[in-house]
């Protein structure tokens, strides 16, 4: 059966977000993109799961001479993950690969003050968090980013994405509580021969998509939802809007006032203010 490409990375998105409904409105899920083109897919996971969204900074270590093909990467944490069948086979010695990873790791600090600003990374710790980019190649820069994520200790790890090769997803399922993959070709080719669009996303496109999410957040009334383990106990966040504010205001200053004045005239006629 020939599998059907991806029209970009938004409906990629939408795909793999149906395929984690079992994660919507829990408030102890985040979600975390790989920067820059795991941002526009995770986007729309997060927005359909009514959860946070952050980004963890996983920059390969490209061989010397032959940047595009991978010895190993690194991750936000100090995390450094080696292919060591790559690194033996060419014989790159530990200096060029400390170099190498010295490069890359301010790379990695230029790039969380990018995205983030001066706004803290998300706790990780205790929490749900699924790793999200628009696909897996080799897969060292998702090794790095479970092995960074790992350290931080969360509750469980789940790798999510669109398209991987098959074989790439069988070595990740042991390694990880979950993995979810929309497309898994035996004849994988690239990441982005199963998109339609694959253009290059920007710095700027990755800090707006960030800071809408964090808008949305914000001003959107999270859905009820159940805490684990809380069975029959309902937690929802309690937004006070303005309108919700006055009513509250209006009760506690009739309440002050003594049961004869004038303007204790009952809850009826109050209506009318609100």
């Amino acid at each position: 059966m020939k599998l059907q490409r991806f029209r970009d990375r938004t409906q990629a998105g939408q795909i793999l977000a149906a395929q984690l409904a079992a994660y919507a409105n829990r408030p102890d899920v985040l979600v975390l993109a790989f920067p820059r083109g795991g941002v526009p897919v995770a986007f729309e996971v997060a927005r359909a799961l009514h959860a946070p969204l952050d980004v963890i900074i996983v920059r390969k270590l490209g061989v010397p001479g032959e940047e595009e093909l991978a010895m190993g990467a690194i991750a936000s944490g100090g995390v450094r993950v080696l292919n060591d069948d790559v690194v033996q086979l060419l014989g790159i010695s530990d200096e060029e690969i400390n170099r190498v990873a010295t490069h890359e790791q301010r790379e990695v600090e230029r790039r969380e003050r990018l995205y983030r600003g001066d706004r803290p990374a998300y706790e990780v710790h205790g929490r749900t968090v699924i790793l999200v980019d628009d696909g897996i190649a080799t897969g060292a820069t998702m090794r790095a980013a479970v092995a960074s994520v790992r350290q931080q200790q969360p509750a469980r790890i789940v790798i999510a994405i669109p398209v991987a090769a098959s074989s790439t997803c069988e070595e990740f399922v042991g390694e990880v509580d979950e993995l979810v993959c929309v497309l898994r070709p035996e004849a994988f080719f690239a990441v982005g021969f199963w998109y339609e669009h694959f253009s290059q996303t920007t710095d700027e496109e990755v800090r707006d998509l960030l800071q809408q999410a964090t808008h949305e957040q914000v001003v959107t009334k999270p859905a009820q939802r159940r805490a684990p383990g809380a069975e029959g106990h309902e937690i929802g966040a309690r937004v006070t809007t303005p309108t919700r504010h006055k009513k509250r205001h209006i009760r506690q200053r009739r309440d002050r006032l003594p049961v004869h004045s004038p303007f204790n005239c009952g809850p009826a006629l109050l209506v009318p203010l609100l």
